[in-house]
């Protein structure tokens, strides 16, 4: 599935991803996944994409971005924008697709092999984008759980789907093993 001349690049779509291992009932070690695919190719970026929520006085998510930051991940936020439904409630908008779009298509010239770490049938449109241009790209989301977290469209388009489940041995840690953090909005939230 890997050549180790590939250069590969990562694009992680954070609220999907931590919905993705949740489901699982797992934790992402974030060192673990780059050495992970350090290994398997020239990993030559990382990209995290995520929204931020800017007026609270502290972001539960704001540790693990700060730490994405400094060991080797590009990472790539905005702000998410807060408002009340018609029913009254909060929610929180920030759908990171155009940029996580935008920056894949850019290093169409520089990368073998794409990485896409979410089961989102948005980008379907971008699978097809970049193997026009022959690149290989690989999916990772699960099929294992109910309802799978990934588009039927999208792993049908993927030169190779990777189910997270797969990978929970080599990249994933208990949720008991690290402190309590509040949850990424989802697109379900946005």
């Amino acid at each position: 599935m890997f050549d180790p001349r590939e250069k590969i690049a990562l694009f992680i779509d954070g609220a999907n991803l931590y919905a993705t291992s949740r489901a699982l009932g797992f934790d992402i070690d974030y060192r673990k996944l780059l050495a992970s695919f350090q290994k398997r190719g020239y990993l030559i970026r990382a990209y995290y994409y995520t929204a931020l929520v800017e007026d609270q006085e502290y972001s539960s998510i704001r540790p693990l971005i700060d730490w994405l930051d400094y060991n080797g991940f590009k990472v790539v936020t905005k702000p998410a924008k807060e408002f009340t439904d018609s029913t009254g409630r909060r929610k929180i908008k920030g759908n990171m697709d155009i940029e996580l779009t935008v920056d894949a298509l850019e290093l169409a010239d520089h990368v073998d092999h794409y990485v896409i770490f979410s089961g989102d049938g948005d980008f379907r449109t971008l699978v097809d984008a970049l193997q026009r241009r022959g690149r290989k790209v690989s999916v990772v989301s699960t099929m294992a759980s109910q309802p799978p977290m990934i588009s039927d469209d999208l792993r049908r388009q993927a030169d190779n789907f990777i189910d997270l489940m797969s990978l929970r041995g080599e990249l994933g840690r208990e949720a008991n093993e690290r402190p309590v953090r509040k949850p990424e909005p989802t697109d379900d939230d946005l």
